[in-house]
């Protein structure tokens, strides 16, 4: 329990450069923790979950707690580790295309554009690769860490670092075009949001709680919107970092907060069309009209895209440190810290399946495509599984 304990601060609580040098008093004991996690319970195994194949990719995340994410391009699987090693992998069969090690520490990636691939390094640098074979085009430094993948769009990279900067970078040369910097508070998640650019637009969320809309050619600011407003007497009470994953679907942007709200927001202008009290910091997804989230405390929560309120919560694992949900087929999947993988039901979010991906855990979102879900655990393994119904 005391791994676990420290664990959990370390993700929680991160100091920015200028604030103090220790968080303390936060657990005195494993007796005064309130975040016990749930044990688990039999349940009835209405999905067979297959595996089909695993591959090894480096040391996976490391000690630095990153979340290095892997992503999905036509039939390939791209993936990368904490030191250096970056694969390219058959979706069909798990056989690798290709490797290559950049010998150098990543802590950001994996993004793709057309036929390249933008990882971060822990020492800022963004690298661009030939998706075809791995080599570098080119590398950038920047300041702090990249601590998600870094996006494109054929034009523009644009690249979040942990000191609260967004810069945006030339796409054949790396060369630097412009660079917001955001007001970090004292303390913060470890952690940053992924960058959404779409056409020429940049979505992004800080730790000061907003996320913002920029011209991805320039850097000018289209819109701003504040998701969740600092409270609380202490540091630690006024933490509102949007970390995790936005969502955006057709013309609605969705982002959540940790100590804030889920928020749905109209994405050319800005609005809010709803939001809902929500302590993120895996993010969102969507899928079956639902927008899907964990809570910090393990609720998993389902609410209706037309903002009428939830469709279902389920609060079986609680304190188990749940993923950001990924829909997969008509199921939704989250793993736990102890590596268990779950499957609930997109209709009313009861328990159709489990099973154990790894002792490590896996805190990269997964992917699906269809009834395919691709994990990769903490521990640099990447999984393919079937979801299906029994027969």
């Amino acid at each position: 329990m005391q791994t676990r304990t420290r664990w959990l601060a370390a993700v929680l609580m991160s100091v920015a450069l200028s604030g103090c040098s220790t968080v303390t008093g936060w657990f005195e004991s494993d007796d005064d923790d309130p975040r016990e996690p749930a044990e688990l319970f039999d349940i009835e195994q209405s999905v067979k979950i297959k595996k089909l194949w695993s591959v090894g990719v480096g040391n996976g995340q490391g000690k630095g707690l990153y979340k290095l994410q892997p992503v999905i391009d036509g039939d390939t699987i791209y993936a990368a580790s904490a030191n250096g090693e970056v694969k390219a992998i058959s979706r069909e069969r798990g056989k690798q295309v290709w490797k290559t090690d950049l010998e150098m520490a990543l802590s950001g990636g994996v993004g793709v554009s057309g036929d390249a691939l933008l990882l971060g390094s822990s020492d800022g640098s963004v690298l661009k690769l030939d998706a075809s074979n791995g080599d570098l085009l080119w590398s950038t430094r920047l300041q702090g860490e990249v601590l998600a993948p870094p996006q494109g769009n054929g034009r523009v990279v644009v690249a979040q670092t942990y000191d609260g900067k967004l810069q945006g970078l030339d796409f054949a040369t790396g060369e630097r075009l412009w660079t917001y910097d955001s007001n970090v508070p004292v303390l913060t998640i470890r952690g940053t949001s992924t960058p959404i650019l779409y056409n020429n637009t940049v979505y992004a969320g800080f730790a000061n709680g907003r996320v913002l809309a920029f011209d991805a050619q320039t850097g000018a600011i289209d819109w701003e919107v504040r998701v969740a407003i600092s409270q609380g007497r202490s540091e630690i009470e006024r933490i509102v970092d949007v970390d995790g994953t936005m969502a955006l679907v057709g013309s609605e942007l969705y982002a959540a907060s940790y100590q804030g709200r889920v928020v749905a927001i109209d994405a050319a202008s800005g609005r809010k069309i709803w939001q809902k009290d929500v302590s993120s910091f895996s993010g969102v997804s969507q899928g079956f009209g639902n927008v899907y989230v964990t809570d910090d405390d393990g609720t998993m929560s389902a609410y209706l895209r037309n903002g009428q309120g939830l469709r279902w919560q389920q609060d079986a694992l609680s304190f188990r440190e749940l993923s950001r949900p990924t829909p997969v087929s008509s199921y939704v999947a989250v793993t736990d810290f102890e590596g268990v993988l779950h499957l609930v039901s997109q209709v009313d979010g009861e328990f159709v399946g489990r099973t154990k991906v790894g002792g490590d855990g896996a805190r990269a979102d997964m992917l699906a495509d269809g009834n395919l879900l691709y994990v990769y655990t903490n521990d640099g393994k990447l999984i393919a599984y079937e979801v299906s119904a029994k027969n």
